[in-house]
């Protein structure tokens, strides 16, 4: 029989509870047998330890045990049958840990191995995915589950027909703010879509890039906001040499006609360009879509377009570090070349220009169409901004110029 009481006065209170948690974590770590040795014992620790185990208190900091030599003697004494069993008369039931992370463990393969959609599959076959479902259903797997079989229920659904993307949920999820960002089941959904182009350039998770994403599929999102700027682009219907503009809905809704613009369609960073291509050229200036900064959904919607149509997308962008980001968004996920956005057009324009009032950071990034062009601009210090060059560019902009790389 045991005697509560009486283990409260020896090993209870306060006092010792936080030698009971170190004895209690022992057995949750699903360890219940052998040598335990405790170190940092105050002198209270120490003196009910040694009195349970009939030794003299002495006054070192440490006491090694058997924990079946302490068992025996609570039996013997009446207190409990073990010392385990005394740790849950005073603080409650034991959890074994252990067995509860095998069990989860158990549970999240099971998870994975029950995914219907190969999309969503592949992509939580990934342990990063895999933690971003984790972190969302707060580690539980049968919210993850749930969570799971919506993602599956929207990625059934892609891509369809423009909607936009309070519609689509509305209808899939019976919550017009299920897909918002930053929810659940749109981080699920938006990790499948990417997955598909891991080994293409990671520009991030933009607002803008999630925007790209859906519209991709069909899903408007925010879909008059930053129209692309064009001028003179086959199949565009605008007055000829005058800029004009094509929202994310039009590009996404409507069918257009890209065949035009099957040879060359030059493509800049800045407006301003676009403005003085049309002063300068007029109706005579080649095809020119402005990414306006990063690009943004309607800027890569238009560029995909019109590379899937069969277009020769050249870029050019400011010689500093957004632009070689943006480069690099452009290049690797439009499939453009760079047009005269090379090292040596850099050295040339250095040259040509003269020392910029704009100092380039030290660190700086690599750009992925020239190998040498980040070094080239470390080692110069100098950034260019796309209108200095104007001038080069308006050659091969004109209708009759001759086109450079």
């Amino acid at each position: 029989m045991a005697d509560p009481a009486r283990l409260q006065r020896l090993l209870g209170g306060t006092a010792l509870a936080d030698l009971r948690a170190r004895l209690r974590k022992r057995y949750e770590q699903g360890r219940d047998d052998g040598a335990v040795t405790l170190t940092r014992l105050s002198a209270a620790e120490r003196a009910a330890m040694c009195g349970i185990l009939g030794r003299p208190a002495g006054s070192g900091a440490s006491l090694r045990f058997e924990v079946e030599e302490l068992d025996a003697i609570l039996q013997r004494a009446g207190l409990a049958a073990s010392l385990r069993a005394a740790l849950e008369l005073l603080d409650g039931p034991l959890e074994n840990r252990a067995a509860r992370r095998e069990a989860a463990v158990l549970e999240w393969s099971g998870l994975q191995a029950s995914l219907a959609d190969p999309r969503l599959a592949a992509c939580l076959a990934h342990p990063r995915a895999l933690g971003v479902l984790k972190r969302a259903s707060g580690s539980d797997p049968a919210r993850a589950a749930a969570l799971c079989e919506q993602a599956a229920r929207v990625l059934a659904a892609l891509p369809c027909q423009p909607t936009t993307r309070s519609h689509l949920a509305a209808q899939l999820l019976g919550d017009a703010h299920a897909l918002d960002s930053g929810r659940a089941v749109s981080t699920l959904v938006l990790a499948a879509l990417r997955h598909a182009r891991l080994e293409q350039a990671n520009d991030g998770e933009s607002d803008e890039s999630e925007r790209a994403e859906w519209a991709a599929c069909g899903i408007l999102v925010n879909e008059l906001a930053r129209p692309v700027l064009v001028l003179n682009l086959p199949g565009h219907d605008a007055v000829p040499g005058e800029p004009g503009y094509l929202s994310l809905r039009s590009l996404v809704r409507a069918r257009h006609d890209w065949s035009g613009a099957r040879g060359v369609v030059f493509v800049c960073e800045n407006p301003n360009i676009v403005a003085i291509a049309a002063d300068a050229l007029g109706a005579r200036c080649a095809p020119l879509v402005c990414t306006d900064g990063m690009p943004a959904a309607a800027q890569r919607t238009l560029l995909i377009q019109l590379a899937e149509a069969g277009a020769r997308l050249r870029y050019h962008g400011d010689f500093d570090w957004p632009g070689v980001a943006i480069g690099n968004v452009v290049m690797d996920q439009c499939g453009a070349e760079p047009w005269r956005f090379g090292v040596q057009d850099y050295q040339a324009a250095v040259h040509a220009c003269g020392v910029s009032n704009r100092r380039l950071e030290p660190a700086g990034r690599e750009a992925s169409w020239d190998a040498v062009l980040g070094g080239a601009m470390r080692e110069a210090g100098f950034a260019i901004d796309e209108e200095a060059v104007v001038s080069a560019l308006l050659g091969d902009l004109d209708a009759g110029g001759s086109l450079q790389a």
